[in-house]
C-alpha cells in the first residue's frame, strides 16, 4: 500500500508540474505577443501515445502511415514531450504559441463534429479557427526512463516520436521528423560518438534525450530554424 501510494504521489508531482509550466508559458507568450514581437502563431495541440494492437510489432502514424517498433511508455510522457517541445519553441524569438488548453478545446470540438475527416484535415481546420500561422503536433511511440545514474546505468534511456509540422497558409507545407533512440555506449556504438559527448559524456534521462531529440528533429523545420535565436 506505501509502495502505491509513493507511486500515485509522484505522478501527481508530474503531472502538477506540467499544468504549472502550461500556464507560466502561456503567460510568457501572452507577453510577447502583447508586445507585438511575434510574427509567427504557433498551435501546438497535445501529442498523442501509439500503442501496438494486440499481436502486432509495429505502430503506425494516424497521419502519415509511417511504422514504428514501440516500447513502453510512462504515464504522463506524452505531457512530458509536449512541454519540452514548447520550452524549446520559446527559446526561438519571434513566435508566439497560442494557449494548449485554447488549442486542444477547439481540436477536440472540430473532432467531434468532423467524424468523417482526415485527422490531419482536422488539424489544419483547427489552426485556421485558431488564426494559426503553424500547427504542431505529435505521437509518442516510446519513453523508457533510465535506471542507473549519470555515470552508470542498468538500463539506458529510450524514446521514440514523431513530429509534424503544417503550415497553415501559403500552400499548406507540411514536414515530420522522428526520433527514435536508445542510449548506448561509445563501445557498443562509435558512430554516437557526438550526441554521446553533446549529452555531456553522461547517460542521459529519457527527459535529456526527449529534449535532444526534439533539438534535431526542429533543426530540419527551415521556417523554425530561421527564427532560432
Amino acid at each position: 500500500m506505501i509502495n502505491i501510494m509513493r507511486k500515485i504521489s509522484g505522478w501527481t508531482v508530474v503531472f502538477l508540474a506540467a499544468a504549472l509550466f502550461f500556464s507560466s508559458a502561456a503567460v510568457a507568450d501572452e507577453n510577447k505577443q502583447e508586445a507585438g514581437d511575434v510574427s509567427l502563431r504557433i498551435a501546438v495541440f497535445p501529442f498523442r501515445a501509439l500503442t501496438a494492437p494486440e499481436g502486432s510489432a509495429t505502430v503506425t502514424c494516424p497521419v502519415c502511415s509511417t511504422s514504428f517498433s514501440p516500447g513502453k511508455i510512462l504515464p504522463g510522457a506524452e505531457k512530458t514531450v509536449e512541454a519540452v517541445l514548447i520550452e524549446t519553441l520559446q527559446g526561438y524569438k519571434h513566435i508566439g504559441i497560442i494557449s494548449t488548453e485554447k488549442a486542444e478545446g477547439v481540436f477536440k470540438r472540430i473532432e467531434t463534429e468532423s467524424l468523417k475527416s482526415n485527422l490531419l484535415n482536422v488539424y489544419k481546420m483547427a489552426g485556421r479557427e485558431l488564426a494559426a500561422d503553424y500547427v504542431v503536433f505529435g505521437f509518442v511511440f516510446r519513453y523508457v526512463e533510465r535506471i542507473g545514474y549519470d555515470y552508470s546505468v542498468e538500463k539506458p534511456a529510450s524514446v521514440g516520436f514523431g513530429i509534424h509540422v503544417v503550415q497553415i497558409k501559403d500552400g499548406g507545407a507540411h514536414w515530420h521528423g522522428v526520433f527514435d533512440k536508445t542510449q548506448k555506449s561509445l563501445m557498443e556504438d562509435a558512430f554516437q560518438i557526438s550526441s554521446f559527448f553533446k549529452g555531456g559524456g553522461k547517460w542521459l534521462t529519457v527527459r535529456q534525450l526527449t529534449k535532444q531529440g526534439i533539438d534535431q528533429v526542429l533543426q530540419k523545420v527551415p521556417v523554425l530554424e530561421r527564427e532560432k535565436n
